[in-house]
């Protein structure tokens, strides 16, 4: 043979091979495919509706997807890091204050309102176009794919990765019809075409990825329907005082853009009790043990009395809102007499934990009904630090020891004059501006202090008055949310994982399985498989199935052999290929022979 005829018997059988891998291939993904770009020497120009269309086509690809999903992703990081308003208004202030040189640059680029920033929303939104983009043409091709049976076999099975090959006596339409049941038997989508039988399975695979990526949209629907409609709000709770969800009652609130005040949930509720326990001894004393708030709740204006129990990350649900165990503390009980004896404040302080022994410090202010000696009205102010369980006199700072009440001291300076909290200006209940007040003096001259133990007293100078510490009440703080997007979010999610774990580990394949009667009046049997992308999985699944289908048609006897030419008659003939035709008993070991 020529060196020319080889060439062109060559580039025949490669280009036979291709079409043979092309027609058995085709549309086993519902990925859109790719155009090439004119490779000619000159490009024309696009027009304006070519480049529309060229940009669309490049936003709605899953490449562009994957990335804009990615650049969601590093976007949150700043949210994470850097104080928000959105969460912590008083969180961003004290970051300004201790960062004045990175300031300026977060609020040019919108970092502490990261999730309502322009940039943010604008990868949120391209997303969600390119999402739906590209999933409505898929989802109509994987319909079409869905109502269309499997094309039919190629014309050379021998030049596809799975294949076997034997002679059977049985009749052509017996092994095809055995085929066919077998197949159908294993969950195979198949039909008879011509002298072949073909077989298709895996369809969960694109039914995944498509899954995966309607979960996408609906969290990012969820996402954005609980940021414009959630309603977040805390709230410090003494025992035995309560809660009713209205706006008033809030210690704080926020909401989203589009949240309607009037659509709060009416429940109220009580604190009954606060417990908590801590581990006394080892490595992990003062951990918390029982941490837990009692409540006695109703729901609606005349709902009937429940008992609850609120726990950390054990919320109370009512009427889709729920409530949120996040801090503990002391609350000192204080009474406050005048000159003349005549109690002029008696409540609960609440003060705030400054170490994770609650060390507590904060504020206790009379504002109306104190009048000095003079008869004159005026207001007192009492700076507090209190500690659970103190260390002893003389055993270094006053520190608590341990979280629980186990010898509680309070610690007090006195101060009069005006508090400030009658110019109209807002002011932290936990710090006492002395800027208008004058201290009360001790009989030294310095500032008047003293540590209190339960039914203890600190007497102010001059008659002024004085201050008894009582005893001591918990407190609880309260976190009431209410997010309609959560559950589709969770929903979502777990489609998400689901239709990933499908498209991954689900192979979309072929079978066809062709009968004929050779020459010799033998049935010849040929089977072979492709799958959407390469797996050692496909060679064995194809042994199993020629194993089965064995049993309906058996392996004929060989016959001997008449002469030893090797012109492709014999037994040992080779297929085109390349490789001798496996017979079905070797099949589950070298089914994948090409």
């Amino acid at each position: 043979m020529s060196k020319a005829n080889s060439t062109s018997t060559r580039q025949r059988e490669e280009e036979e091979q291709g079409s043979a891998h092309g027609a058995a291939g085709e549309q086993l993904s519902t990925a859109p495919r790719e155009e090439r770009p004119d490779t000619g020497a000159g490009v024309p120009a696009m027009s304006v509706i070519g480049w529309v269309r060229w940009f669309w086509r490049q936003l709605t690809s899953m490449r562009v997807a994957l990335i804009l999903l990615f650049l969601l992703s590093l976007g949150a990081i700043p949210g994470s890091l850097i104080p928000q308003t959105s969460v912590d208004d008083m969180k961003v202030q004290a970051f300004k204050e201790q960062h004045t040189t990175l300031t300026p640059i977060y609020e040019a680029l919108q970092l502490f309102d990261v999730y309502s920033s322009v940039w943010f929303s604008a990868i949120y939104i391209l997303l969600f176009v390119s999402l739906i983009g590209c999933i409505v043409p898929r989802t109509g091709q994987f319909v079409g794919q869905l109502r269309s049976r499997p094309p039919g076999a190629p014309k050379r099975l021998t030049r596809l990765p799975a294949y076997t090959t034997w002679r059977t006596e049985a009749e052509p339409e017996e092994v095809r019809a055995a085929a066919l049941a077998m197949l159908r038997g294993r969950r195979f989508r198949g039909h008879e075409v011509g002298d072949a039988v073909a077989a298709e399975k895996g369809y969960l695979r694109e039914a995944g990825n498509l899954v995966f990526h309607i979960a996408l949209i609906v969290m990012l629907i969820a996402f954005a329907s609980g940021q414009l409609f959630k309603s977040e709000g805390g709230k410090l709770v003494v025992e035995g005082d309560g809660f009713s969800n209205t706006l008033t009652q809030y210690d704080d609130f926020k909401s989203g853009s589009l949240y309607d005040s009037d659509s709060l949930a009416p429940f109220s509720f009580v604190l009954d009790d606060f417990v908590g326990t801590y581990e006394k001894s080892g490595p992990q004393r003062g951990t918390p043990r029982t941490f837990e708030a009692r409540v006695t709740y109703a729901e609606g204006a005349d709902g009937a009395e429940r008992k609850g129990v609120i726990k950390v990350n054990e919320p109370l649900v009512v009427d889709g809102t729920k409530v949120y165990l996040i801090a503990h503390g002391y609350a000192p009980v204080v009474t406050v007499r005048d000159g003349k004896g005549k109690v002029v404040s008696k409540s609960a302080v609440p003060l705030l934990p400054i170490d994770n022994n609650i060390t507590s410090s904060g504020a206790i202010k009379v504002m109306d009904g104190y009048k000095d000696k003079n008869g004159k009205k005026t207001q007192l102010g009492f700076k507090a630090f209190f500690v659970p369980t103190f260390a002893g006199h003389g055993k270094g700072q006053m520190f608590s020891q341990f979280p629980a009440l186990d010898f509680p001291v309070l610690a007090l300076s006195a101060y009069q004059g005006s508090l400030g909290v009658d110019s109209g200006l807002a002011q932290n209940v936990y710090q006492l501006d002395t800027s208008k007040m004058k201290e009360f003096k001790d009989k030294d001259g310095e500032l008047l202090k003293k540590m209190l133990m339960p039914g203890e007293k600190l007497d102010l100078p001059d008659g002024a008055g004085s201050i008894t510490y009582e005893g001591t009440e918990e407190w609880a703080s309260f976190q009431i949310s209410q997010q309609p997007g959560n559950g589709w979010a969770l929903g979502g999610a777990i489609a998400a994982i689901a239709g990933l774990a499908g498209s991954l580990f689900i192979q979309r394949r072929r079978v066809w399985v062709r009968a004929v009667r050779g020459a010799d009046g033998v049935t010849v049997v040929e089977m072979a498989g492709l799958g959407r992308s390469e797996s050692a999985k496909l060679p064995e699944e194809l042994g199993d199935l020629s194993a089965a289908l064995v049993t309906t048609a058996p392996v004929a006897p060989e016959k001997p052999a008449a002469s030893t030419s090797t012109d492709g008659d014999g037994p040992d003939a080779t297929n085109e290929a390349g490789s001798r035709p496996v017979q079905p008993a070797e099949a589950p070991a070298e089914g994948a022979e090409k």
